[in-house]
């Protein structure tokens, strides 16, 4: 029997259309299973059954396989779960900050377009904060720390600088293009498209 870190988000989550949505802890799973909001996928090669709470803890364990204990022996811990009846995609909309940031920017400079390193960057106000400019979207870029620095309290004009782009809000996405699968665990390459 193995005993997994019960902590970690190692289940992935279907809506009814068997869309990924989302990635939840074994802990979290078992609840959506116990309440009969979601079905645990056994995954078999191409094979896909989905079972029922009931069902589920009937099902065999082998060797390898993760597990629970509980008073009534051990049982499975699902890779897979699909809800019975959420049936939407969820959009994912970024938080403003410096990883959202190099994401919209693509880890380049929004003045020389140089590609940076994490510890070559910062965040650049257009409209610099001690002239009223503000922390959003359309305020701020990726910047060479050296290049700010040049900017200092300036607007790019004032500073010779020419922006690459107009920055402006990442558009929100489906949930669904941010699920990684860190862990590898090979039932969710079935539904993840990475």
């Amino acid at each position: 029997m193995t005993f997994p870190d019960l902590q970690r988000t190692t289940v992935l989550v279907l809506n009814r259309h068997w869309l990924a949505i989302d990635a939840v802890t074994p802990i979290e799973a078992f609840g959506h299973l116990a309440s009969g909001t979601a079905r645990a996928l056994q995954i078999e090669g191409d094979s896909m059954q989905p079972f029922d709470w009931a069902d589920w803890r009937e099902l065999p364990v082998h060797e390898g396989v993760p597990v629970i204990g509980t008073p009534r022996g051990p049982v499975r811990i699902p890779t897979v779960i699909v809800l019975t009846r959420f049936d939407r995609v969820p959009l994912h909309r970024p938080k403003f900050g410096f990883r959202a940031l190099w994401e919209r920017d693509g880890g380049r400079c929004q003045y020389t377009g140089r590609k940076l390193t994490p510890a070559e960057a910062n965040i650049d106000h257009i409209l610099p904060r001690s002239r009223g400019g503000r922390d959003e979207w359309g305020n701020c870029v990726l910047s060479d720390r050296a290049i700010n620095s040049r900017k200092g309290a300036k607007t790019p004009a004032e500073a010779g600088l020419r922006l690459l782009s107009q920055p402006r809000a990442p558009r929100a996405m489906p949930v669904t293009l941010r699920i990684r699968n860190i862990w590898n665990i090979p039932d969710w390459d079935h539904f993840l498209h990475h």
